[in-house]
C-alpha cells in the first residue's frame, strides 16, 4: 500500500477488540521503525513490547494517578477541549489493548528526541498497514512508568502505544487543506 493512503486512513484508535494479533505483526511494525534515519545513526529508540495483563495494569494505574494530577491542574482552552471531546483521566485502553509498545529515546545522543519520533512515524504507518490500531499515548509524568520498568536514566519515555485490532467507531480527525499548511520560499 502506498504511504498516503496508510496516511490517510490511520486514525486515533482507543477501543480494542479482544483479539491478540500475532507477536510477529508486533515484531514486523517496529522492524519498519528501526528502519528511520536517526542524528548521526545513532538510532536512539529502544521499543518495549509489554503483553503480560498485570503489568499493563500497573502501567495504567501509574499514568492514570499521573492524569488525575494533570486534570486538577489544566485550565483554560485546554481544559475545555479535553472536555468536549470527552476525554478523562481514565485510560481503559492501556490494560485493554493486547499489546503495548513503550517508545524510549535515548538522550545522550544528538537528536535523539527528533530521530525517535520519526521512528514513531514510521510505526505508526505499518501498524496500519498491517491492520492494527493504536493512539500516541503521552503520560503527562513518564517518571513512574521509567521507575516501574527500572529503565536507565538516559532513557526517556516518549510515547505508550496500545496496540491491538481496532474497534473505535469515532471517524478520523479532519485534517487542514494542503493549502493552510505549506507554503514556497517563506513562512
Amino acid at each position: 500500500m502506498r504511504v498516503l493512503e496508510l496516511a490517510k486512513r490511520r486514525k486515533t484508535v482507543r477501543q480494542f477488540l479482544p483479539d491478540r494479533p500475532p507477536k510477529e505483526d508486533i515484531l514486523k511494525a517496529i522492524k519498519a521503525a528501526k528502519e528511520a534515519p536517526s542524528g548521526m545513526n545513532a538510532q536512539p529508540w529502544r521499543f518495549v513490547v509489554i503483553d503480560d495483563d498485570w503489568l499493563k495494569g500497573r502501567i495504567r494505574e501509574a499514568c492514570e494517578a499521573e492524569e488525575e494530577k494533570f486534570y486538577s491542574r489544566t485550565k483554560g482552552d485546554l481544559m475545555a477541549w479535553l472536555n468536549a471531546k470527552g476525554f478523562r483521566p481514565e485510560k481503559p485502553f492501556l490494560s485493554e489493548a493486547p499489546y503495548l509498545i513503550l517508545v524510549f529515546g535515548h538522550t545522550k545522543v544528538p537528536y535523539w528526541l527528533q530521530s525517535t519520533w520519526i521512528a514513531v512515524g514510521y510505526l505508526l504507518l505499518a501498524l496500519e498497514e498491517l491492520g492494527l490500531g493504536t493512539v500516541t499515548y503521552t503520560p503527562p509524568n513518564p517518571k513512574p512508568v521509567e521507575e516501574l520498568l527500572k529503565v536507565p536514566s538516559e532513557y526517556k519515555l516518549q510515547t505508550i502505544l496500545p496496540v491491538g485490532y481496532p474497534a473505535d467507531p469515532k471517524p478520523k480527525y479532519e485534517r487542514r487543506e494542503l493549502e493552510e499548511v505549506v507554503s514556497f520560499n517563506g513562512f
